[in-house]
């Protein structure tokens, strides 16, 4: 059995929505089976309907309608490109049609209340997903293919943390195999919609941006599926963005370690919780170019190659650090639980940590959005200590990044520290904090912003994974 999951990008077109279809076909005639399908929306709709629900909340009734137009006219145009049949088309615009008047309803609601709650954006986000669901089913059907759309809703079962709901596994897996299994041992291609769930009490939920794979990671782990396949607008992953170094190439093989630091530390490729509930029953995940589906991609398993200690570098931008800095930090226990205490009241994340061997300072890397309360709270936690001088003060750099160094081979491997120091050197690039996890897949660095591009290119060229080979042809796998 194998999950399918298709992101905006792959499904951005009525074309590229009869692609879909395409590929979906294939797989089932080369693995002999029928693969559960999950989609994303369109790409771009979700964005607009946020936009739509946000605006609407402010007081401005034109924009969601406008956008409501917009959506119609796209969705119909995909329509017409991916549906043969005259009569299914005019079934599938009446859908079309009444779900975007669901979703003018939503937004007058939000206009009339001048309020935007999680729960209602949750309500308006869901509904590009349900839209391409259908029509990439209907692009099946008109492919002489029997699928069903299957709204995520009766699938994942998930707490009431709107925006980033957390799904319920037992309950989930019981759902899951009870509508999905029957539907493929009658010959129906399932298309599931990604990103959303719902609460027990039937409250539509999303799991947070970009969670189109999560949805088919978890589907996966649910049935259980054989293989996950994560189809996207790109090779597969790859060993450093191209659009920064051009001579990137694609990894054949990488581990779930190592593609769940790339992806909290940056890469597009995954969503960044998408690898989790694969690991324990060791599941593997392909990531495939849908607009190249010859390509073989890469394969992401418990099994790390040894062919490369750094498998890819990365970087996260509009960042900084924070300093909490005083001698009368040193031999006194609590501070630190204290400091990240008062980080996570000011809704922040931290993405990392070092601290001296003297215990005189503690350095810490936010978003530059959320620096101003993470600093306000802080201080605020270390008022009294920042009052008798046992504390001199909480500062912030701003304008900083992190750029991450990712691989197994990092793992008890002496000189890789030393190889990335002298890249940087070599371009006469600043290194302002240095980490490395636990786990030692990973090596991060925080720098000036405008030295990230430089700093990449130089550590990519250290290492020679522009000499990555060539995954082989997808073709007859």
């Amino acid at each position: 059995m194998i999950v399918c999951k298709f992101g905006g990008t792959s499904v951005g077109t009525g074309a590229r929505m009869a692609n879909v279809a395409r590929i979906v076909v294939r797989t089932a005639c080369e693995t002999h089976a029928l693969p559960v399908v999950v989609v994303s929306a369109m790409g771009g709709v979700t964005d607009n309907l946020r936009h739509a629900a946000h605006t609407a909340a402010a007081g401005d009734r034109r924009t969601f309608g406008l956008i409501r137009d917009e959506l119609q006219q796209r969705h119909e145009q995909a329509i017409q490109d991916c549906v043969q049949d005259a009569e299914h088309a005019r079934g599938l615009r009446a859908e079309v049609s009444a779900l975007l008047q669901d979703f003018e309803n939503l937004c007058s609601s939000i206009h009339t209340l001048g309020e935007l709650t999680a729960r209602g954006l949750d309500a308006v986000s869901a509904l590009g997903e349900r839209l391409s669901a259908r029509l990439v089913a209907a692009a099946l059907r008109s492919q002489g293919h029997p699928a069903q759309t299957v709204e995520a809703t009766q699938l994942i079962l998930t707490d009431n943390n709107f925006g980033s709901a957390t799904p319920l596994m037992p309950e989930t897996t019981e759902r899951a195999r009870r509508v999905l299994l029957p539907l493929l041992e009658q010959g129906i291609i399932p298309v599931v919609t990604g990103f959303i769930g719902a609460t027990r009490e039937g409250a539509v939920t999303t799991l947070g941006r970009g969670s189109s794979d999560l949805t088919a990671t978890l589907l996966g782990r649910c049935l259980p599926a054989d293989e996950v396949w994560i189809w996207t607008d790109v090779d597969g992953v790859m060993t450093a963005d191209p659009r920064i170094v051009p001579e990137a190439r694609t990894m054949p093989q990488i581990s779930y370690g190592e593609v769940a630091e790339l992806s909290y530390f940056g890469a597009k490729v995954l969503h960044p919780l998408a690898i989790q509930p694969v690991v324990e029953p060791q599941i593997p995940v392909r990531v495939l170019n849908s607009l190249n589906p010859e390509h073989a991609g890469t394969l992401i398993s418990n099994a790390a190659s040894q062919d490369l200690l750094i498998k890819g570098i990365t970087a996260i931008r509009d960042l900084s650090i924070v300093t909490v800095q005083g001698r009368g930090m040193q031999g006194v226990p609590g501070v630190a639980g204290r400091v990240f205490s008062a980080v996570a009241r000011s809704g922040g994340s931290v993405l990392m940590i070092t601290q001296s061997s003297s215990e005189q300072n503690i350095c810490f890397v936010v978003r530059t959005i959320d620096t101003a309360a993470a600093v306000a709270y802080v201080e605020r936690e270390l008022a009294l200590e920042i009052m008798r001088g046992e504390i001199d003060s909480v500062s912030s750099l701003d304008q900083v990044a992190i750029i991450a160094v990712v691989g197994a081979g990092l793992l008890g491997k002496p000189g890789i520290a030393a190889q990335v120091f002298a890249a940087l050197a070599s371009q006469e690039i600043n290194i302002i904090s240095i980490a490395q996890g636990s786990s030692e897949y990973n090596l991060s660095l925080v720098v000036d912003q405008e030295d990230v591009n430089q700093a990449v290119r130089a550590i990519h060229r250290q290492f020679g994974l522009e000499r990555v080979a060539a995954p082989e042809s997808a073709e007859g796998e």
